[in-house]
């Protein structure tokens, strides 16, 4: 069977090349994406900066501890502060008295949590004694840091792992793309490839061969293209891992240092996904060929009478109803969650599997539909409506790459816009500040001194940590308040109960994130440097928004918090040059708006989502071109009865080409029908979480990859037609 198979794949190579070629580039693929994530599990081991002098670093604790019940049990969960609480003044007064105590001097970027503190109150200090005598005098007082445990005490120290967390999902998700539009590419080509032999499979069984045999022998293939195809990959794998990690850096997606190869468990993950894939691909079609009767190929005509079958129909229905729900599901029980890239760009696979696998159903109506004119309009009209399996095989890949590019550029674009609409309408100011200069080591933000008629406020960034429950303790980024009366004025928050008015040190503003979220009750809540409980009345309640709404403190409740942002409106030119003394960029409120959200996305995410795309694109490519050069190479009977009727060459380059770009058009179809569905979701989503509903459909986006799936249909279908019409 071995050697059956091995002659049919060299007698048939043409048609194998595109499901070699496709399986290759994925393998290949893979294997880079999985080069890549691997080196997004741990940042490079560095060398303390703060203290590399200092054999002993005291600091004070950089976490927080509380118990939480898990079930029976209590256990005990740590939370990570913004920054470590100061070093006890009495214990650095005895650690004085006994050795040679540093201070660091070393500035803080203000861009980040982290920032130096007061001399006289440090978070940390370099001690130059013998470490079990520091630990013996410490205790439980602070933390006792030596070796490479100094890192801990640099400002900065989670600034590596905190650069690939954005990384690792960006090639997961990308690795995701990839094998799923490598399946689908494959098993789509084996599928169609076995269409077109079906008489060659009603001649094996005339011969003998049992329905075992046929099957066997397109897994056999399957299983020798596969471990070729794979090994083909993991070499193109190996030559692009280095590229992909350049022009990550290049793009700015992953820091300079970022580098990748060393561990081969992607090489045999890829290796593998490969050789099953292909022999996934193989099995539906190995089932469809065994059925084939020994004569009934040869008598059967060239209309697809059973272009859907049963199985496909039930598991395409399953798909469709199963995104559908999925996508209702979340837009119900958490809107938030379609605002997030991994959801808008993993979701809609489903959809689009579902409407792929029904796309036969809706060949044939849509071509009855149109009203060609002439011999050659009602020829493409009526052989694609006949052809159904051929069109649906050209639709397919262009409908992935038309719902994958109006979906994930839709969405983002969407979302970017949502935001940047919400920030823009949640502030009353007429001018806003940025980037705040910081001239003391405090974290004490310059006075802005404030003219006659104006209104400033300051805001800056700080974390809290409430329970949920028993048995969580929950993060939340917050905004700290400098002046609650300035921020009441100028902020249009939207506030679902309370007043924005009522807040000060012993209130807080929540949002309906939180577990407790109704006026006047209380929230039990821990500062950004861990101290507490603090128990905080709730003064107003927020709707979810985008995600950046609440909560918000004043900056009693914020230690450490300094100004990032200062709203500011009225007073005239004079508030223009009191806000350019501050250091910071001075912008009006709808240039800000813009700057910090542009309508496009970022350069960073765009690069992101144009790689997600390009992969799909690609696939789309291949698979076009191989599933019309072996459609159209099978031809030559009909276009040569086509010559005999009077049909001239030009004639039949328009009738083949014109079912090319027909089947282009419903894949586009229902590519937009998919995205449709998605951004409508999207929609109400943002509804729900009472954020602005900004839907934006890419139209030069999918119009591009339409295009190009045009051209490419048109190419791969001329090209084999103009040489059988010679």
């Amino acid at each position: 069977m071995l050697i059956v198979a091995l002659s049919s794949l060299r007698a048939r190579w043409a048609s194998f090349l595109g499901g070699f070629v496709a399986l290759a580039l994925g393998v290949g693929l893979l294997a880079t994406m999985g080069l890549g994530l691997s080196a997004t599990f741990h940042a490079p081991e560095r060398s303390p900066q703060r203290f590399a002098s200092s054999p002993v670093v005291v600091q004070g604790q950089d976490r927080l501890t509380l118990d939480v019940r898990r079930g029976p049990e209590t256990v005990s969960v740590e939370r990570r502060l913004d920054r470590p609480q100061p070093v006890d003044s009495r214990l650095l007064r005895e650690l004085r008295a006994r050795w040679t105590v540093t201070t660091s001097e070393e500035p803080a970027d203000r861009r980040g949590p982290h920032r130096p503190g007061h001399p006289d109150h440090p978070d940390a200090v370099g001690v130059d004694a013998p470490a079990a005598d520091v630990r013996a005098l410490v205790g439980a007082r602070a933390q006792v840091l030596t070796g490479d445990e100094r890192r801990r005490a640099d400002h900065d120290a989670d600034r590596d792992a905190d650069a690939l967390v954005g990384l690792n999902a960006l090639l997961g998700t990308s690795g995701g793309v990839t094998a799923f539009v490598s399946v689908f590419v494959v098993a789509s080509t084996f599928a169609f490839a076995v269409a077109l032999r079906r008489r060659e499979f009603g001649l094996l069984r005339t011969a003998g061969a049992t329905p075992g045999q046929i099957r066997r022998l397109l897994l056999a293939e399957a299983a020798a293209l596969g471990v070729v195809a794979s090994a083909a990959g993991c070499a193109l794998g190996a030559l692009g891992a280095p590229l992909l990690a350049r022009t990550l850096v290049d793009g700015g997606l992953a820091p300079e240092w970022f580098t990748v190869g060393g561990p081969v468990w992607p090489f045999h993950t890829a290796f593998w996904t490969g050789v099953t894939v292909a022999l996934a691909g193989a099995i539906a079609a190995s089932r469809r060929a065994g059925k084939v009767g020994p004569t009934a190929a040869l008598r059967e005509a060239d209309v697809d009478a059973d272009a859907l079958p049963l199985g496909r129909a039930v598991l395409g229905t399953g798909l469709l109803l199963a995104g559908v729900g999925l996508l209702v599901w979340t837009c119900v029980t958490d809107p938030s969650a379609l605002l997030k890239r991994k959801t808008y760009t993993t979701l809609p696979m489903l959809l689009i599997t579902g409407v792929a696998l029904l796309s036969p159903l809706l060949v044939r109506p849509a071509a009855r539909l149109l009203r060609l004119r002439g011999a050659v309009g009602t020829l493409v009209r009526e052989n694609s409506a006949a052809s159904v399996r051929r069109t649906a095989a050209v639709a397919a890949p262009v409908l992935v790459t038309v719902a994958l590019a109006g979906t994930l550029f839709g969405s983002a674009t969407s979302v970017t816009r949502a935001k940047g609409t919400e920030a823009r309408e949640q502030t009353a100011a007429q001018y806003v500040v940025t980037g705040v200069d910081e001239p003391d080591r405090t974290g004490g933000p310059r006075p802005v001194a404030v003219p006659p008629g104006a209104v400033v406020s300051p805001t800056g960034p700080t974390s809290l940590f409430v329970r949920d429950g028993d048995a969580a303790v929950v993060k939340y980024g917050a905004r700290a308040v400098t002046d609650p009366a300035a921020f009441a004025e100028l902020a249009r928050l939207p506030v679902v109960a309370g007043d924005l008015r009522d807040l000060d040190d012993r209130s807080i503003v929540v949002n309906e994130e939180f577990e407790r979220r109704r006026v006047g009750e209380t929230v039990e809540v821990w500062r950004a440097d861990g101290t507490g409980p603090v128990r905080l009345r709730i003064a107003a309640v927020l709707a979810l928004g985008t995600g950046d709404n609440g909560p918000y403190v004043t900056r009693a409740n914020a230690p450490g918090s300094a100004p990032d942002r200062i709203d500011a409106s009225g007073g005239g030119t004079a508030t223009v040059q009191a806000l350019e003394a501050s250091g910071g960029t001075v912008r009006t409120a709808a240039a800000w708006a813009e700057a910090e959200r542009p309508a496009s996305g970022s350069p960073q995410a765009r690069l992101g989502m144009v790689l997600v795309l390009g992969v799909a694109l690609v696939y789309t490519v291949i698979g076009l071109a191989n599933t019309l050069l072996m459609a159209t190479s099978v031809r030559r009977g009909e276009l040569a009865s086509l010559r005999l009727a009077g049909a001239t060459r030009a004639q039949i380059l328009r009738v083949v080409t014109g079912e090319a770009t027909l089947a282009v058009a419903i894949g586009t179809l229902l590519g937009l029908a998919v995205t449709a569905l998605v951004l409508g979701t999207l929609g109400a989503g943002l509804a729900a979480l009472s954020a602005p509903v900004a839907l934006a459909l890419p139209w030069t986006t999918v119009g591009a990859s339409a295009g190009v799936c045009a051209t490419v249909a048109i190419a791969a279908s001329a090209l084999p037609a103009w040489r059988l019409t010679r």
